[in-house]
């Protein structure tokens, strides 16, 4: 009699729990792959061939083959150009003259709001918030309206009230950067209303109630119990108004004629930038100014954590 044949054991149901496995184990990668695909083209890969671009001297028109090494030359040219120097203190000057006052208005107005505005505090909000989201275009084409020297509202107000004689807002080198900063400031104090409003809407009132009963009136409760326990939102809002100001570029581009004179005393970095890459045709010297900008937004970041967030602990504690 044959010997009976010892059973085989069967592989296929480990394979099967295997495959599964690696199936499970690779589903959420799959599913944030497009995430980090559409980063790597748009994001990453654009980012880093700006750094080497900076590297580099080219002339876009004749394809990439005509990139010739230059090192650093190009961001020496930039940090001895004149215009570059008078770019930088524009850029500077509108990011203290609209960033400033944004929070200075908006940290009152939203306590105020939220304080005295009960049934109406949605609509107010949202009134103040429809510049943010409005296009940069229709708010342009809306203030060179109001701003025209011949038929806009406020020279009529102004020559009606004050008996001024016209003003040309932006055709006038004196005035166009004040008018600019105030269409600036008018857009974005909305947002930073909303953010200090969200902040408040948290803070406990049973802080308000015990400061009232020990005496404190309302100007005691905003200035001992209110801006310490804004400060972590104040960090946020400045830093984004840094980020947001260093790189202005749609209102001045939009509202001042690009080929009058008039449009250098508002020309900020990033419009620097934009004329470089795109009427010399120098993009290496534009990436490099880019990485310029980049690194002093960087600075002035740390600078303004260092500022709000070195005692955040103390107040939390």
């Amino acid at each position: 009699m044959r010997a009976a044949d010892p059973i085989k054991p069967s592989v296929k149901p480990s394979r099967r729990r295997s495959r599964h496995q690696v199936a499970r184990a690779a589903a959420p990668y799959l599913f944030i792959a497009p995430f980090f695909a559409l980063f790597l083209v748009f994001g990453l890969f654009p980012l880093g061939f700006s750094l080497y671009l900076s590297l580099h001297q080219w002339d876009p028109a004749a394809g990439l083959g005509a990139m010739r090494w230059v090192g650093f030359e190009n961001y020496g040219f930039a940090l001895t150009d004149p215009w570059f120097h008078k770019s930088l203190w524009n850029t500077f000057w509108f990011a203290i003259v609209c960033g400033v006052p944004q929070h200075l208005v908006a940290v009152p107005l939203a306590y105020f709001i939220h304080t005295a505005l009960k049934r109406s505090r949605n609509a107010v909000v949202g009134a103040y918030f429809v510049p943010y989201i409005t296009s940069s275009v229709a708010i342009a084409l809306i203030f060179t309206t109001l701003f025209s020297k011949d038929y806009g509202v406020v020279n009529s107000v102004l020559q009606g009230v004050f008996h001024i004689d016209p003003i040309n807002w932006l055709g006038d080198a004196r005035t166009t950067k004040p008018a600019v900063a105030f269409i600036v400031f008018w857009r974005f104090l909305g947002w930073n209303v909303v953010l200090y409003l969200s902040a408040l809407q948290v803070i406990d009132k049973e802080l308000y109630e015990a400061a009232a009963l020990d005496g404190c009136g309302k100007w005691r409760q905003f200035w001992y119990i209110t801006l310490p326990l804004l400060r972590p939102m104040m960090f946020f809002a400045v830093t984004l108004t840094i980020i947001g100001n260093l790189q202005l570029f749609e209102e001045p581009f939009i509202l001042v004629d690009p080929e009058s004179g008039v449009s250098l005393s508002v020309m900020t970095t990033a419009i620097f930038m934009y004329r470089l890459a795109f009427s010399d045709g120098d993009f290496g010297t534009a990436s490099a100014v880019s990485w310029l900008l980049f690194f002093a937004i960087a600075v002035l970041t740390w600078a303004n954590s260092k500022l709000f967030g070195r005692s955040d602990g103390q107040h939390a504690a």
